[in-house]
């Protein structure tokens, strides 16, 4: 819908109108509709779900913060606007829409889904002189922020299962984020490279989790590579040995920017999240010959 300048009785144009009835603002983005930019500081899920939307005029100086509860109105110029959505993929990741209210609006429920925050049980703490015992023994030096939040928890168990909207895998109670736990190999980091890791990847990675779906790495052969990643357990197959590594480490994806990221994107599984069946095709999976040559 395209809205212009509005005649008045006088002949002066009056104000000027949005161009359009609606907007998505992203995270840390503004949406423009014309005479100003929405932007979202903060949002809540509540409950009552809230947020603080910015509205920035154009030919003026100063914003104004409105802090609203879902389905709430607040002023832009002379029009009304409402806050009619929330979409969430992480704790740091989303989308508000706003509607100008018009005299025909039409009550839309909200569809958007909300994040829910990580039910994760801590196994305790590491000091600086377990950190530094524990490279030792890896015989690596840890990537910064997964470091640190080692440091804080010493892995992590989910209460339940949990995931990252959109990815295949899931950690689950017995199969957590592992930690320094020598007397309990299923959970310690030393014992899972040599089960996780050293038949499919080299030692430029390292295993933190093995989820169901494929196995949770960090890089520790880069420097300054904090990111986390996935390898799908249908490409861990074929010969073992570091023949076939690279071609398997081409096959990684990130799924966030550092561990800290990735604990706020982990939320727990709602049967509405899980995506319907399908039968997939043959040739749908990775070939193992494709690792016998190693490299192509």
């Amino acid at each position: 819908m395209l809205d212009l300048i509005v005649p008045e009785e006088t002949g002066r144009a009056g104000p000027l109108r949005s161009f359009t009835h609606v907007a998505a603002v992203p995270s840390n983005a503004t949406a423009s509709v014309g005479p100003a930019r929405f932007g979202v500081r903060w949002v809540d899920v509540g409950p009552p779900v809230r947020a603080e939307i910015i509205v920035m005029p154009f030919q003026r100086d100063e914003s104004f913060a409105h802090e609203v509860t879902l389905g709430e109105t607040f002023p832009v110029g002379e029009e009304t606007w409402r806050f009619a959505d929330l979409d969430m993929s992480s704790a740091d990741d989303w989308e508000v829409t706003v509607r100008r209210v018009d005299e025909n609006e039409v009550m839309e429920p909200p569809t958007g889904r909300l994040w829910k925050r990580a039910r994760l049980r801590p196994y305790g703490q590491l000091d600086e002189t377990q950190l530094q015992s524990l490279e030792a023994a890896l015989g690596v030096r840890l990537p910064v922020s997964y470091r640190r939040w080692l440091g804080q928890t010493n892995g992590a168990e989910p209460e339940t299962e949990h995931h990252v909207p959109g990815k295949p895998f899931s950690l689950l109670p017995e199969r957590p984020l592992f930690g320094v736990h020598p007397d309990h190999p299923p959970i310690d980091l030393v014992h899972a490279q040599r089960v996780h890791r050293d038949p499919w990847l080299s030692p430029d990675w390292l295993v933190i989790a093995n989820p169901s779906g494929g196995l949770l790495v960090v890089s520790v052969g880069k420097a300054g590579d904090e990111m986390v990643y996935f390898v799908h357990e249908l490409d861990l197959v074929g010969p073992s040995g570091p023949a076939a590594s690279p071609t398997r480490e081409r096959k990684l994806r990130a799924v966030a920017w550092s561990m800290w990221e990735l604990i706020g994107r982990l939320t727990p599984v709602e049967l509405d999240d899980l995506p319907p069946a399908q039968l997939l095709p043959p040739g749908t999976f990775t070939d193992p010959r494709n690792y016998e040559a190693g490299p192509r």
